[in-house]
This record gives structure tokens, sequence and C-alpha cells, in this order.
């Protein structure tokens, strides 16, 4: 997700990116490999949404109806809710499909970018009590991709900002409320995968915010996260590519659930593979949760990005069939891969939901490289640590 910054006219380096879990911001992240019988989405230039402009294929809900127009597709969606959806998830787990089906449902402000509001940007402006302090968090956020592509100007948000901007959470509370009455809609949503981690933080400061929590499959996701060759979780890896990143999706997704539960009825999870083979009942349900009608027909008709142009790690491979990403590990994974594999993960897949397929003692024969877990772990702790709770978080890079 985070590499290169890029402002007006300006970039950087960001030599704190392993500040920022190591995430480089060339590519979109925390996307999904979806039935592959629909072309790609063009390669994002900058940022980690899901094209360099953040416009050009969004379609429909960043380049919105005028009002009137807004009025009668928004009429079609029945909803019973305002409040905000986070969708969260491992990167790689289905975040922007199931974004973009929200956007496609109809009523939900689209936003170009991941916005990063609670992972970077928050740590940059801990404290927001004086206007001098607004002011530059404004200007910083003005001058980035994130701002000069959303549509919104200065005269847009500044006064709100100046006057009621107390914590990162307002912020953006703030631009997404401007953006849905910009788009002429009633409700937002926010996709960044990786605000899995800032879960108590998101309902300290917007309280009325839902959070849906979707799973993979660790063993697809890990090779999907292998095969994007773009996610750098760690300060040295060591060893097979597909078990360090089986350790960062059980690392994320644990800490996710744990944060999870303290929401109570606020907090949903749902399984990417019921989202690619039995969407309707898994939006059904979602729906449900959420306060909003999803259906169905209608989102496949109006196709938001990935929707209709799914985002695979895995293009290059020849002629892939339709829905091949739910199961691919089970032809990619030798015999002894994955009984390390399971051995190290196999908790919390069995937790999530997923079954084993190795037996105990083959999966037993694998303990040795338990040491393996300890050191990759070790590393996901002191670099959230760093990042959550001393200075130098103020230090991790964003687009700029």
């Amino acid at each position: 997700m985070h590499g290169s910054l890029r402002s007006n006219g300006c970039e950087t380096s960001d030599s704190h990116s392993w500040l920022t879990m190591g995430i480089e911001m060339k590519g979109n992240t925390g996307t999904q490999d979806i039935a592959s019988s629909i072309s790609s989405p063009p390669e994002p230039s900058v940022g980690s949404s899901e094209t360099g402009s953040g416009f050009s294929w969004l379609g429909p809900i960043l380049n919105p109806p005028t009002m009137p127009e807004a009025d009668s597709v928004n009429a079609q969606t029945k909803s019973s809710s305002t409040r905000p959806v986070f969708v969260l998830g491992c990167p790689r787990s289905g975040t922007t499909l199931l974004y973009h089906m929200l956007l496609s449902s109809g009523d939900f402000a689209g936003y170009p970018f991941e916005s990063d509001t609670f992972r970077i940007l928050g740590p940059k402006f801990p404290g927001l009590r004086s206007v001098k302090k607004r002011k530059s968090l404004l200007d910083f956020w003005l001058r980035s991709s994130n701002g000069t592509e959303s549509g919104l100007g200065r005269s847009d948000i500044e006064s709100r900002v100046l006057r009621e901007c107390q914590n990162i959470g307002d912020f953006l509370r703030i631009v997404m409320e401007e953006m849905c009455r910009k788009q002429g809609v009633r409700r937002w949503a926010e996709k960044t995968p990786d605000h899995l981690l800032s879960i108590v933080e998101i309902k300290r400061f917007i309280p009325n915010a839902l959070v849906v929590h979707i799973i993979r499959d660790g063993r697809d996701a890990a090779l999907s996260l292998a095969n994007f060759g773009r996610i750098k979780p760690y300060f040295c890896k060591l060893g097979s590519e597909l078990l360090s990143f089986g350790l960062y999706w059980k690392w994320l997704v644990q800490k996710g659930r744990a944060a999870g539960r303290t929401l109570g009825r606020d907090y949903y999870e749902l399984h990417y593979e019921g989202l690619i083979e039995n969407p309707r009942k898994t939006l059904s349900h979602l729906g449900e949760f959420i306060g909003h009608e999803l259906d169905y027909d209608r989102i496949a008709q109006v196709g938001v990005g990935s929707v209709s142009r799914p985002n695979t790690s895995f293009q290059n491979l020849p002629s892939p069939r339709a829905g091949s990403a739910v199961g691919r590990w089970r032809g990619q994974y030798s015999p002894e891969e994955l009984a390390v594999f399971e051995a190290l993960v196999g908790d919390c897949l069995i937790e999530t939901g997923y079954s084993l397929a190795t037996s105990p003692q083959q999966r037993g024969s694998a303990l040795s490289v338990l040491g393996f877990w300890a050191f990759h772990l070790s590393q996901l702790e002191l670099k959230y640590q760093l990042k959550s709770h001393t200075p130098l978080g103020r230090l991790a890079g964003w687009r700029r």
C-alpha cells in the first residue's frame, strides 16, 4: 500500500515504510482474486486505490448524477440506516470487492482511495485541539492525492474542519459527509484493510460506525499475498513466503476478531468464499446487519469497479477458470508445504470455519518450525507497538 508519496509536483520516498507495516503504495491492496471470467482493471500508478487517477473506472459512483437524477437512483435503494460502514480484512481477502458491491447497491458515497485515516493520518496528527493543528491537517490532506482526487476543495470542508474537528475520526466524518452531499447519497463506507488494527479507535471516534470483517481462507490469502509482491510486513523475512504470509494473515485476523468482539452487535464477519459462491444469501444477511438493501441483481448490473473487473494477483495464469480464486491453494501447495502451513496457522483456520486438509500426524512432523513462527510474530508485534504507541508512528508514509 505504501511506498512513494506524491503531492502536486512533489514526490518523496517513504524512508519509514517499515513503520507502515512495510506495505508499498504502488498498487491496490486488500483486494481479491474473484471469479476471473471477467477482465481485470487497469494497474494503478499511485496510491492504494484501483487506479492512478482514482476516478477513471469507478464510473457512475465517482462521477455522480445531478441531484434530481441522484434522488431518482437512490429512491430505488431501500435503506433503514445512515450509519457509516467500515469494510476491513487482511489484504487480498476481498475488501475491495465487498466495498464496490456496497457502492453498486446505491446510496453510498464513493471514495477513490483507501483513506488510511487511522493507520497513517491519525498518528501524524494525534492532537487536534487547536485551530492551528486542524489547519495543518487540512493543508496536508488537500495536498495529498487523497485530497486532490476526492472531488472536494478547501471551501467545501474548511469551515467545518476548523470548527468541529476534535480528532481524526471527526476529520474523516466531515470529509465523507461532504462527499455524500456532493454525490447526492445518504451514507458512506470506508475500506482500508489495515484498519483492522484500528477497530477500537474507529469505534471510539465514530461511535455509530458498523464494522464488517471479511475473512478469506488463509491458504488462498497467503498465495495471493505472495503472488502480489507488494506487501512487505516484516523487517526481515526468512524462509518460505507462503509461511510468512500465512502468519501475517493469522496475526491480522486474530487481532481484528479480538477487537471486533468488543463492539458487540456493531461487528459482523463474513467469508469471502460465501460472497463468491453464494452472493445472494451472503449479501442478504449483510444487508440486514447494515440496514441496507443489497440487491444482487442491481449490484451486478451497476458493476462498480471490481464487481465487473476483478483485481487478481493471478492475471498471468493461462485461461483461469471462473471461481478459481476459491480453493486455488489445493493445486498450489506441495504436501509438505501444506502440512507445515496448517501446523502454523491451522488453529486460526479452524476458528474461522475452515477445514484442514492434513492429518494430525502430518502436522505433528512439521512442529520443528515453531521458531520460524516466533521470529516473524515478534516482528509484527514490534512494528505494531512502534506504530501505535510511540512518536515514530508520525513518520509513517502517506500519499503526498
